[in-house]
């Protein structure tokens, strides 16, 4: 398959104001094939949204490359990589907050084409008119304000202003985390549809398991900033490999009051986690650490069949 993503090595850290790095990002290395969709999972702090934001260069990373389309984003000028973010797109966490309140739905949509200086004003508006029915909404929309709005209509806004620049890649922020349970099947389904009539690709992040094993074709869990574990929904959600992993599945509510799940984790303390180092990331919390998971980080390696591309990062594998 045509590959249109690869990260190689990204790290990203930010300096506290009592002068302390910390690491937002850590190394992080994937690819991903045309058409594919990649959920990226954890808890919050993990680093998933300054990985999205990384990806599109809305922030700079500290160290390693982004290759998007065979070109490397991290070596473009201001005026190339302008260019090269017409095929990739972001849809934010928050409906409410990624809409201007004092622009209309029709020049919130129109904004892309008009900066871009796409076709003419009659063809703008035509182009707006047919984004919005995509998505679901009327054309009449048009000339409504998002305040005016539902959570789930404004949201299907932002998506079709991710879209209105006919994007290769978009990423996904939370889409679907600030709406009601009802709506999120909506927009959910909308994506995935979208992606069918429109060969998109989906860097999908999320703390919800059951929404990210739905919409993805590969699960990448990340912890403290690192990628813990990648594979298929089925290997992710049946076959945990990470004790985080299974942590996370342990945490989903079970509708049985009578059920209890034991969560598999050593007490911890989250900021000496945080600042630690040396080894590996998770070992203030697990509860098969060894002193070898004290003194040195442990690599992803590949776990069963080579075909299953299902890979950890934990030394109980190596």
């Amino acid at each position: 398959m045509t590959q249109i993503l690869e990260l190689v090595n990204l790290t990203k850290d930010f300096t506290a104001k009592n002068g302390t790095k910390i690491g937002a990002v850590r190394g992080v290395s994937l690819k991903q094939a045309k058409g594919e969709t990649i959920g990226v999972v954890g808890e919050s702090g993990c680093g998933k949204s300054t990985l999205g934001r990384m990806i599109l260069q809305l922030i700079r990373p500290s160290s390693g490359q982004v290759i998007f389309q065979n070109q490397d984003l991290m070596s473009l000028d201001k005026s190339e990589l302008r260019q090269a973010r017409r095929q990739m797109q972001m849809i934010f966490q928050d409906p409410y907050a990624a809409l201007d309140p004092r622009m209309s739905v029709g020049k919130l949509v129109e904004e892309p084409l008009l900066i871009f200086g796409q076709g003419s004003r009659q063809e703008r508006q035509k182009k707006v008119a047919q984004l919005l029915e995509v998505c679901g909404l009327s054309s009449d929309l048009a000339s409504s304000h998002p305040g005016a709005l539902s959570g789930g209509q404004r949201q299907r806004i932002c998506i079709a202003r991710a879209l209105a620049l006919s994007p290769k890649l978009v990423v996904a922020d939370e889409p679907v985390s600030a709406l009601d349970v009802s709506v999120q099947a909506q927009v959910i389904n909308l994506m995935m549809q979208l992606k069918r009539d429109h060969d998109l690709s989906y860097i999908f992040i999320s703390h919800n398991l059951a929404v990210v094993k739905y919409v993805s074709d590969r699960i990448a869990v990340m912890y403290l900033g690192r990628i813990v574990e990648i594979g298929s929904p089925d290997d992710i959600c049946t076959d945990p490999a990470h004790p985080y992993t299974r942590l996370l599945l342990d945490a989903i509510p079970v509708p049985d009051p009578e059920r209890t799940r034991p969560l598999d984790q050593a007490p911890f303390d989250p900021l000496e986690t945080k600042l630690s180092s040396t080894g590996c990331s998770y070992v203030n919390r697990c509860s098969f650490v060894t002193a070898k998971c004290k003194q040195e980080a442990p690599k992803l390696v590949s776990v069963g069949p080579p075909a299953k591309s299902h890979w950890v990062e934990c030394h109980l594998y190596q």
